[in-house]
């Protein structure tokens, strides 16, 4: 993936492959040593089963490693997003 500004993705829709919206980026979580993005805050949709995700309160985290791509949206292979 290309360099994508942190304030071009700001509020931004997650979905993912299959075009599901997931929720709304709310914050993003980064190594402060080494610059890593770790993981997207999401704000999820009502109908999102919460219970596949990590949950940080209200949010749900998404790991950065499971974005496949930045356009209008943030598209996620939900695969790597679940918990295990």
């Amino acid at each position: 993936m290309g360099k994508v500004f942190a304030g071009s993705i700001g509020d931004k829709e997650i979905v993912n492959i299959d075009g599901t919206v997931l929720g709304d980026l709310e914050n993003i979580i980064y190594e402060v040593m080494t610059g890593k993005l770790v993981d997207l805050v999401v704000k999820p949709n009502s109908g999102l089963d919460r219970s596949k995700y990590r949950e940080d309160g209200k949010f749900v985290l998404i790991p950065f490693s499971s974005v496949v791509a930045v356009k209008d949206y943030i598209v996620v292979d939900e695969s790597r997003a679940m918990k295990k």
